[in-house]
């Protein structure tokens, strides 16, 4: 652990001649430092410490996202439906929501107005709202709605696997409702805004990665190795990280449009996938239940398994620095820590040590 000591240096030269005062302060933490101590820091956070959590009584939890409030929400699919809510203690409530007959909301975010905001899939489905205090408002229907995130000017985007290649929809903020579909667009899974200002999503149906402008003008980009594409996310790097269902693998996507694709043991159905704190990729399996992470430069892969992993789906980063993703299969939402050390300058009191200098004689 190397901890950053903050100090303010105010230097004032006369006849190359100094004389340095040092705080008493200072030479306290440097002596503590010498000796191997770190004042006021706490102990380095292992990665792959699992916690689970049981919903008692709600199935198949999907979606995930932390809130505005500080709290980690998500979607529970099947009977009975609902928006679930888990506090960083692990205190769980749920709101139940209207959904039709055998489906149920799929996908989460945070979105305008301070609220969060879903979809709930199958016929009859639909865009809707909850507030951090529990009020559910349908917004717009949506058959088989899917994907869902904010854009530029706080649009809402969302997927949908309706008609013969499903569609994007946009909600802008003033209520209005746009749909787009045709070339380019194929039964598109998730979707995330992109650091280019445009909107990117998956697209299953033709494996590639799509593209949506603003205004609606659609590009989709082939490239080797897409194949199944479910999960997509703003990397560290400024490119656009996905997860390749069909054949196991991580994909990665500039704006421009290049495409690469990283192979790793352990990579089993990756499903969701998000940019950790510790400046990596992390990932649900679904097809081993581990949750998997990747370097930025695509060499190293590693997994992390636990018991109560179960069908992971989504995952997110909580307010507290760690991953929170869902179990689909065990009704259950799990927790894993990311390896984080903590430095002086985040741990120590306010204010500032200074050093002064002023002339020897």
């Amino acid at each position: 652990m190397n901890p950053t000591l903050i100090a303010a240096f105010s230097m004032r030269s006369r006849r190359k001649k100094y004389r340095l005062a040092v705080v008493p302060a200072v030479l306290a933490v440097l002596a503590l430092l010498s000796a191997g101590i770190c004042p006021g820091a706490a102990a380095t956070t292992k990665a792959g410490n699992v916690t689970i959590y049981s919903l008692n009584g709600y199935y198949n939890p999907y979606g995930i996202t932390t809130g505005p409030d500080g709290n980690i929400w998500f979607t529970e699919y099947n009977t009975p439906s609902a928006i679930g809510k888990i506090t960083p203690s692990g205190m769980i409530t749920s709101y139940p929501i209207s959904n039709p007959p055998g489906f149920g909301p799929v996908e989460i975010t945070s979105g305008p107005g301070g609220d969060l905001w879903f979809t709930v899939t199958g016929s009859g489905g639909y865009v809707g709202r909850i507030t951090t205090a529990g009020t559910v408002t349908p917004v717009v229907s949506a058959d088989s709605a899917g994907g869902i995130t904010v854009g530029r000017g706080e649009n809402v985007w969302y997927t949908t696997a309706s008609g013969s290649s499903g569609s994007i929809g946009r909600i802008s903020p003033s209520g209005t409702f746009t749909t787009f579909s045709g070339t380019g667009i194929d039964f598109p899974h998730q979707i995330t805004a992109g650091p280019d200002g445009n909107v990117w999503f998956t697209n299953y149906g033709n494996n590639t990665i799509g593209r949506i402008t603003p205004s609606g003008v659609v590009t989709d980009f082939r490239g080797p190795g897409i194949s199944g594409p479910e999960g997509i996310t703003v990397g560290p790097d400024g490119a656009l990280w996905f997860t390749n269902t069909g054949n196991n693998t991580i994909g990665r996507i500039t704006t421009r449009g290049r495409v690469s694709n990283y192979a790793g043991a352990g990579i089993s159905q990756p499903t969701g996938i998000t940019a950790g704190p510790d400046g990596a990729l992390w990932f649900t399996n679904s097809g081993n239940g581990s949750i998997g992470r990747i370097t930025r430069s695509g060499r190293t892969v590693t997994n992390y398994t636990g018991p109560g992993i179960s069908g992971p789906e989504g995952i997110t980063v909580g307010p507290d620095k760690a991953l929170w993703f869902t179990n689909h299969s065990s009704a259950s939402i799990g927790r894993i820590t990311t390896k984080i050390t903590p430095n002086l300058a985040a741990s120590a009191p306010a204010g500032k040590l200074r050093l002064r200098t002023s002339q020897i004689r």
